[in-house]
């Protein structure tokens, strides 16, 4: 390590002089030097300014072989406390603990070969201090139209990159528009297979609206089937099964399957709640659902309702008025499963008929109150076109949910010329 005796300076020119000397010496690059100029004049000039001198050393660390070593230049004022540092002068520097503003700079390496440019420039090629200076400046620029070049370089690759991402997204967004037609329709297909359309019945209109309680499950376990009868009765089954996305499908389509399967075999209707129960139980000793099963003839209007732990049908009359059919009975899963009894009513041609599940009436806090607005929405509807009705009636009752669920509403409507009730093409299944 080698050290050298500090220097007194009075005046900025002297010190720049001594700096740039000491930057030749050690053969610092031009652009080190200049930085090393300007920051220790700046650090010098409130002594300067304020009359005082200012002291300037080195400290020479030399490594071996090609390793490079370290200058430490040190700066210190004199005659008053020394000025804090600025964050923002070209090369940083450190405090020591006597005041002094201390630059540790990397030494080039002993074998480095110089460098070709202003700076190798030596000592008889500058003159005087504005020589220096404009040696300096001339660096200066030439690094600063490389780092133009640099950045416009950099600007275009970025620019050519933003394409490319923006290519990319436009691909990814074009990709995710196919996948969700495609999901879009499987699951307009699965909905196809799991709910039958309306079936073409003589003097009888039929028509549907189901909801799930999100898009991301869009099948729950609110199902209905319907079919004909051999004896040309129309047979119905509404069911809610406990749960929802696609594990409450599937506890709903066995119950609808072991219904049918029932029904198609003559069985008696107070006894297929029951007797699904039994069948089901074995398998599934988690299901759990409400059941409500309609049987009506078209070309008479009698209508015969079991039900198991379901909301009451909705019968509006065409005349005016309105009745909950409730029949006693428990559903799939709970103790002592069946229908205590089935009830008998006669729909008249104009009369209207609603089964639903829950999610239709307790989408708000209270049920009581749900059944009433369903009393006052279906009475609104009853007129329009069979299609129409489910779904406005529907959304009445969901201007405001505070209890999302899956919801299913099914209307049945005696048609005021009922010509006998032959079933003129069932819905496939």
């Amino acid at each position: 390590m080698t050290m050298t005796r500090p220097h007194r300076f009075r005046t900025a020119a002297d010190l720049r002089v001594a700096v740039r000397d000491l930057a030749r010496v050690h053969r610092l690059p031009l652009d080190v030097r200049a930085r090393l100029v300007v920051s220790v004049t700046a650090v010098a000039g409130a002594a300067f300014a304020a009359g005082h001198a200012v002291r300037l050393g080195t400290t020479v660390r030399r490594a071996s072989g090609a390793r490079p070593g370290l200058l430490a230049v040190l700066c210190r004022p004199l005659g008053g406390e020394a000025a804090p540092l600025s964050a923002e002068l070209p090369l940083p520097a450190e405090v020591a603990e006597d005041g002094s503003a201390v630059w540790r700079v990397p030494l080039p390496p002993a074998d480095a070969v110089g460098d070709t440019g202003p700076e190798a420039a030596g000592p008889e090629a500058e003159g005087s201090e504005v020589e220096a200076l404009e040696l300096e400046l001339l660096h200066a620029a030439a690094r600063a139209q490389a780092l133009a070049a640099d950045h416009g370089r950099l600007t275009h690759e970025l620019a050519e990159t933003n394409s490319g991402v923006l290519a990319l997204y436009v691909q990814l967004e074009e990709r995710d528009e196919r996948l969700r037609r495609a999901h879009g329709q499987t699951l307009r297909e699965l909905e196809d297979a799991l709910r039958p359309p309306p079936i073409a019945i003589e003097g009888l209109e039929v028509a549907v609206h189901y909801a799930p309680a999100g898009t991301d499950a869009p099948t729950g376990g609110d199902l209905y089937d319907w079919f004909a009868l051999p004896d040309g009765s129309v047979h119905i089954t509404v069911v809610d099964a406990l749960g929802h996305g696609v594990t409450s499908t599937r506890s709903a389509l066995n119950v609808t399957h072991a219904v049918r399967t029932l029904a198609l075999e003559g069985h008696r209707l107070e006894s297929i709640i029951g007797r699904t129960d039994e069948i089901l139980l074995p398998f599934d000793r988690e299901l759990m659902a409400t059941v409500q099963l309609a049987r009506l003839m078209p070309g008479t209007g009698e209508l015969t309702l079991a039900n198991g732990s379901h909301q009451p049908a909705l019968l509006i009359r065409a005349g005016g008025g309105h009745s909950y059919l409730e029949a006693k009975g428990r559903g799939i899963g709970f103790p002592m499963a069946g229908s205590d009894e089935v009830l008998r009513e006669r729909i008249r041609p104009g009369d209207l008929l609603v089964l639903y599940t829950d999610g239709l009436t307790e989408s708000r806090k209270n049920p009581l109150e749900g059944e009433r607005r369903l009393v006052r929405a279906a009475t609104r509807h009853a007129g329009l076109p069979i299609a129409r009705v489910p779904g406005a009636v529907a959304a009445d009752m969901h201007t405001v949910i505070l209890h999302p669920d899956d919801t299913l509403a099914l209307a049945v409507r005696v048609s005021p010329r009922a010509g006998g009730g032959r079933v003129t093409a069932p819905g496939p299944r």
